[in-house]
């Protein structure tokens, strides 16, 4: 009998849905841009289950996870670490995996893997910067959207240093960079810099032990993956899913417990 299974990962800024088949095959994936405490998570279900042309009642098992998984304990069977469910997804995507660095809308995670199971890790969910977050705030400042930055930064002929690690502060030093009349570019790399000299640290205290993987919404942006490869002196390996890692985890952890009952 073909099993279906569905992970939700309903974080600070946006809610993702995978449903996979006998826990290989993904059938169906859905992301809404908003988190916990909106209609996010229930709209990511309607669109997921659309999408793989299946109900809720096909499916075997539901786990949820992230930010905002407790709310869902009605939709789903289970609730679940996002850190687990992280490290599950990326070692299905990357079998070799040994690091993942998990940069989400208000949080930054590094994890160390082994065997495809967490083993150690390092969270810095006490303040913004370094996250989504911190870019939506630079974006704004600079009159760009979020996803130009990458290419935006890229065109840089000489980086500026965004030197504070506090999101007000670093805000304050980009305003005062454009009032020089330095160009947009060049900020743009500084704040990609800035952001990898802000998770290099995690990252060192976990241990920087290929293959590193790197997941989250930031990962999209190419920009602050080269600033992390420079610092790091290796390739940082990502994947077109990365904003659904957390969710694919938790489809996977259903499937296992689904053919365990």
């Amino acid at each position: 009998m073909t099993v279906y299974t569905m992970g939700i990962d309903v974080g600070s800024t946006a809610s993702k849905c995978i449903i996979l088949q006998d826990g290989k095959e993904i059938i169906g994936k859905s992301l809404i841009d908003v988190g916990a405490g909106t209609s996010g998570p229930q709209r990511a279900i309607d669109e997921v289950l659309h999408n793989a042309n299946k109900t809720r009642e096909d499916m075997s098992y539901i786990l949820a996870t992230g930010y905002g998984r407790n709310s869902l304990m009605n939709l789903a069977s289970k609730q679940m670490s996002e850190l687990s469910c992280h490290a599950k997804g990326a070692a299905f995507l990357f079998p070799n995996v040994h690091t993942v660095i998990d940069i989400g809308g208000q949080d930054v995670k590094v994890l160390h893997i082994e065997n495809g199971v967490m083993v150690n890790f390092q969270m810095n969910d006490k303040c913004a910067a370094g996250t989504g977050r911190f870019l939506d705030v630079m974006a704004r400042v600079l009159e760009v959207k979020v996803s130009e930055l990458a290419a935006l930064g890229a065109m840089s002929k000489k980086r500026v240093a965004i030197s504070s690690t506090c999101t007000v502060f670093a805000e304050s030093e980009v305003i005062s960079q454009l009032s020089m009349g330095t160009d947009k570019c060049d900020i743009i790399e500084g704040i990609h810099h800035s952001i990898a000299n802000r998770v290099i640290g995690l990252v060192r205290r976990v241990g920087d032990v290929p293959e590193v993987v790197m997941t989250g919404g930031v990962a999209q942006n190419f920009g602050v993956v080269k600033a992390l490869e420079g610092e790091l002196g290796h390739t940082i390996l990502t994947t077109p899913l990365t904003q659904y890692i957390g969710a694919l985890g938790a489809a996977l952890f259903a499937y296992q417990v689904s053919i365990e009952k």
